[in-house]
């Protein structure tokens, strides 16, 4: 499972023109789910973006969580963190979940990280969305439960 984590002031996400999902300040997830991964993955991710420390103190050093602020985090399905570029100029998805098994980790991710008392905002599996962020500092993050980078 990898995410892409970004501290934001505010960001939402849309649909044919409809907006699905908002948030204030907090971070802003995209998140692709590989084809090995389940509720293990799952679990560890939701923890790791709740208690990544991103987020400033008082004197500036990035030691506060979400837990810690209560900030709000909207998570984007994004399955092309799994396009493999290496090769060629079209990139290959082969390692990417298939949508049934993707779409049930990325609403655990979800639900793991409501279970812990923060207010979520999703995008929507399957659907072209657009995404729009005003990034705070900005701090992006690349998380890998595999550690491959």
């Amino acid at each position: 499972m990898r995410a892409v984590a970004q501290r934001v002031h505010d960001a939402s996400v849309d649909v044919a023109e409809t907006r699905v999902g908002a948030i204030g300040f907090g971070m802003l997830v995209y998140l692709g789910v590989g084809k090995d991964d389940g509720s293990a993955e799952a679990s560890w991710m939701a923890d790791k973006l709740a208690t990544l420390r991103m987020f400033e103190d008082d004197a500036g050093k990035m030691s506060r969580s979400l837990l810690d602020i209560r900030a709000h985090v909207l998570v984007v399905p994004q399955f092309t963190l799994y396009g493999d570029v290496r090769k060629g100029r079209r990139p290959s998805f082969d390692a990417a979940a298939p949508p049934e098994l993707a779409e049930r980790l990325y609403l655990e991710v979800c639900e793991g990280l409501r279970s812990r008392g923060l207010r979520v905002a999703t995008g929507q599996f399957r659907s072209t969305m657009r995404v729009s962020a005003c990034v705070a500092g900005p701090v992006t993050l690349l998380i890998d439960h595999e550690k491959t980078f």
